[in-house]
């Protein structure tokens, strides 16, 4: 009957460890990482249970079989002549009748294991394995996941609430909150949106089964992301997006630039019958998108940026940043766009402040013809409007020219050639 309890505690140990790697297996875990969570476990449990009259070790190590499952709690000793705290100090003589190898001063590992010592601790140690289990899960999803800052995922809506909308994005949960919602757009259960993942937290009280991830509509990322999806040249690196200005659900600029004369950067971005671009204003709910072509030139970007209105001249400064522009009369209210959008987003996207004028006003200001002028005279206008004083040879000489540019553009006034959504 003894030889009959030894087997079945031994075939018992053996299910725990076939037990432990189909776990692992199932939640793709190293075995290790749950072999050495049980060994910890085991240690705590045999704290826990050691009698009140006697103390526990402070040195323990426990070790469990990786094929037996046989578990064996060693108690860590030194060896000393005067032992004055016996459950971590051994005489030598004591020593020596476990190992023969033993020398003043080393450590002595004692068996100390009860008997059915993994059955009495199953249940202390189980809420610590199962602790590891999620650590563990939680630290692949984690690394999975912190690549992924920056990137555009598929997300699920999973439900809605006050405080933001969760959405699943595979293995872990993602949180998107009232402040990344775009504008007018409505979530519901169930619907597949394209999410900027802003930032991955290892922990958060939001997410009890992975780490925190949360997502973004309106970020500018968003839509640079989708470009790369839809547009080969750029994936290819052909075709470079140098900034995004966005209001999202409204209107987009976006700044592109080929590094191949060959390669037109907007209308590789357009796409044939414009079916590129359509699909990324269809995943943004019809937001306007403008597609700019950059140019290393200030005075002939911002002239672009602030397409879809025709630019007569740009003067800048390069030392303040700023720029004053001039437009047909009748571009003006185009130039600056509804409730100054136009204006504004253009700013943002190259960066300079703006300041639009038209070309009768420009002439007022300064009392000048508003009919063209020759190239001088038009040098003359800008140096006066960004330094507010008379405009003499001398004067524009220090001033560094030719700083001040005048950039007259010849655009066609054709509504079609305008690559706004």
């Amino acid at each position: 009957m003894r030889v009959t309890k030894k087997n079945q505690q031994q075939n018992g140990h053996r299910e725990i460890v076939d037990a432990v790697k189909a776990l692992c297996s199932e939640k793709d875990i190293e075995p290790e990482v749950l072999f050495s969570a049980i060994e910890e476990a085991m240690k705590a449990a045999y704290k826990k249970n050691v009698s009140r009259d006697e103390n526990a070790p402070s040195n323990l190590s426990v070790t469990m079989d990786r094929n037996t499952g046989d578990v064996h709690v060693f108690a860590r000793k030194t060896i000393t002549d005067d032992v004055e705290d016996p459950a971590n100090q051994i005489t030598l003589e004591e020593a020596l009748k476990i190992r023969r190898d033993y020398r003043m001063g080393d450590i002595a590992e004692i068996d100390v294991t009860p008997n059915g010592f993994l059955r009495t601790a199953a249940q202390t140690a189980k809420q610590v394995i199962m602790q590891r289990i999620r650590e563990a899960e939680q630290g692949r999803i984690y690394e999975e996941y912190s690549d992924k800052e920056n990137e555009i995922l598929t997300a699920i809506v999973q439900r809605v609430e006050p405080k933001g909308v969760y959405v699943e994005l595979g293995r872990t949960e993602g949180i998107m909150e009232p402040s990344e919602y775009m504008p007018g757009e409505e979530y519901h259960i169930d619907d597949h949106i394209k999410v900027y993942v802003l930032e991955v937290n290892r922990t958060g009280r939001e997410m009890l089964h992975g780490p925190q991830v949360r997502v973004s509509r309106i970020h500018p990322g968003l839509v640079k992301r989708l470009f790369e999806m839809e547009v080969p040249e750029i994936a290819a690196g052909v075709v470079q997006i140098k900034s995004i200005a966005r209001e999202a659900g409204s209107r987009t600029k976006m700044a592109v630039h080929s590094t191949e004369v060959t390669i037109d950067p907007v209308g590789a971005c357009v796409g044939p019958r414009g079916n590129r671009v359509e699909k990324v204003v269809e995943e943004l709910k019809n937001e306007k998108i403008d597609i700019i072509k950059w140019s290393a030139d200030p005075a002939e970007f911002i002239a672009n940026a602030l397409n879809p209105a025709h630019v007569l001249s740009v003067f800048i400064s390069d030392t303040e940043k700023a720029c004053r522009v001039v437009v047909p009369d009748n571009q003006l209210s185009l130039a600056i766009g509804k409730e100054g959008q136009n204006a504004r987003l253009a700013a943002k996207l190259t960066g300079w402040r703006i300041d639009i004028k038209s070309q009768s006003q420009a002439a007022e200001m300064f009392d000048l013809p508003a009919d063209d002028q020759p190239m001088e005279e038009n040098l003359a206008m800008g140096y006066q409007a960004l330094y507010n004083e008379p405009a003499t040879p001398e004067a524009m000489a220090e001033s560094g020219l030719p700083e001040l540019r005048d950039l007259p553009l010849e655009l066609s006034g054709d509504d079609e050639d305008d690559d706004t959504l």
